[in-house]
């Protein structure tokens, strides 16, 4: 099975490359939009702004292929930190202030991401650290880590999801966070799993094992 990490011209592909080396895992590194057709599984990283991650995206041809991997050949597809974020319909960060509809995603996942500041968060932003993740519902992401189990985290905004079915876990840094979310084979989550150490690689473990659709 050939895992593929998309590397759209983001900084934080090494970490997640070399967490899935300790795993064993056949890992690809795919530098062209094309590429997703040569593997069986997706993981889409992120850093930096909702904006730039999202023109980086469209200026590749990423939109399009990986829409299309994950929608027509229902590829499974996990998207961390900003990953997870632009799975969304649209997000507002770095958007102008005259765009009400803020800056188009992925739209794999219905929802949009906000600030913590807008969320009503009145701790520090960025939220930096480890924190407790709450699992709101039984799924085969979180097989052997148990609820309460720290995560590391790396974020000043949050996906809201349309739907609450959609959301895996949360955490509450002040207000209750979205932390964890999945869409039939699409799963996202805010915090880096290829920083959080055992429970961390444990998740990532359970991704590559998820069935193909």
């Amino acid at each position: 099975m050939k895992v593929g990490i998309i590397n759209y011209g983001i900084g934080n592909i090494g970490s997640v490359t070399r967490a899935l080396g300790e795993l064993h895992a056949n890992t690809i590194l795919i530098s062209r939009a094309t590429d997703v057709k040569t593997v069986d599984r997706l993981i889409l990283p992120g850093v930096g702004s909702f904006a730039d991650c999202a023109r980086l995206l469209n200026e590749g041809g990423w939109v399009t292929a990986i829409q299309n991997e994950v929608l027509v050949t229902r590829k499974p597809l996990l998207g961390i930190c900003l990953g997870m974020q632009l799975l969304a319909t649209t997000g507002t960060e770095g958007a102008s202030k005259s765009s009400s509809k803020g800056i188009a995603g992925l739209g794999l996942i219905p929802g949009r991401v906000e600030s913590l500041r807008n969320l009503g968060c009145k701790l520090r932003v960025p939220h930096v650290g480890w924190n407790e993740v709450n699992h709101t519902t039984s799924d085969t992401l979180f097989d052997g880590i148990p609820n309460g189990t720290d995560f590391y985290f790396v974020h000043s905004y949050a996906f809201v999801p349309d739907e609450p079915s959609n959301v895996l876990a949360t955490t509450v840094y002040d207000i209750p966070v979205t932390t964890a979310v999945r869409h039939g084979h699409i799963f996202g989550v805010q915090f880096h799993p290829e920083k959080s150490s055992r429970a961390g690689f444990r998740l990532l473990k359970n991704f590559i094992a998820q069935p193909a659709c």
